[in-house]
């Protein structure tokens, strides 16, 4: 008998961003075999720690493309600091 291989469950960070937000902020699960049961202290934390890495990645992101510009580094740390399009 062969072995099914499993596939990879992966999604666009921003998708799975916001997929957490929401699962933190109903406190339940969403997806999965877990879903409809609550979430644990610790499984919110991860949801938490993901966001915040998110968030970060971001921020880089936009710093480095700053100096990539030809921005000075304050102006590159004030403009990665904006959250979302700074529209």
């Amino acid at each position: 008998m062969a072995k099914e291989k499993k596939e990879r469950r992966w999604l666009v960070p921003n998708k799975r961003a916001k997929s957490f937000a929401e699962e933190r902020k109903n406190k339940v699960h969403m997806h999965g075999q877990k879903e409809g049961n609550e979430l644990t202290d610790f499984e919110a934390g991860l949801r938490s720690g993901y966001l915040m890495c998110q968030s970060d990645h971001a921020g880089l992101f936009k710093y480095k493309d700053a100096l990539d510009k030809g921005k000075t580094k304050a102006e590159a740390k004030a403009l990665s600091k904006i959250i979302g399009k700074g529209k």
